[in-house]
Formats: C-alpha cells, sequence, structure tokens
C-alpha cells in the first residue's frame, strides 16, 4: 500500500510540476512581447525626443 501511496504522490507532484513551469513559460511570453511592444510604442519625452516608456 505504501508504494502505491509513494508512486500516486510522486505523480501529482510531477503533474503540479509541469503545470507551474507551464504556466511560467507563458507569463514569461507575455512579459517579452510587453517589453517588446514598449520600444514599439513611446511617448515622446520632453522636447519632442522619444522617451523610456519605463520609470526606473
Amino acid at each position: 500500500m505504501v508504494p502505491v501511496l509513494l508512486v500516486l504522490l510522486l505523480a501529482l507532484i510531477l503533474f503540479g510540476a509541469g503545470f507551474a513551469l507551464k504556466a511560467l513559460w507563458w507569463i514569461a511570453v507575455i512579459v517579452l512581447v510587453v517589453w517588446a511592444l514598449g520600444f514599439v510604442i513611446r511617448p515622446a519625452g520632453s522636447g519632442g525626443r522619444r522617451g523610456r516608456w519605463y520609470r526606473w
């Protein structure tokens, strides 16, 4: 009974890790797209030149 529970627990952990890693990849892709769009869509800064789209 204990080996069966260990296998089920291992399968659950691996499934959860796989789902979390896939979600992190999608988040990374979305952040990359937003970051790339920030270079294309930048507001004009003072003096008519293009400024940074981020604040730091």
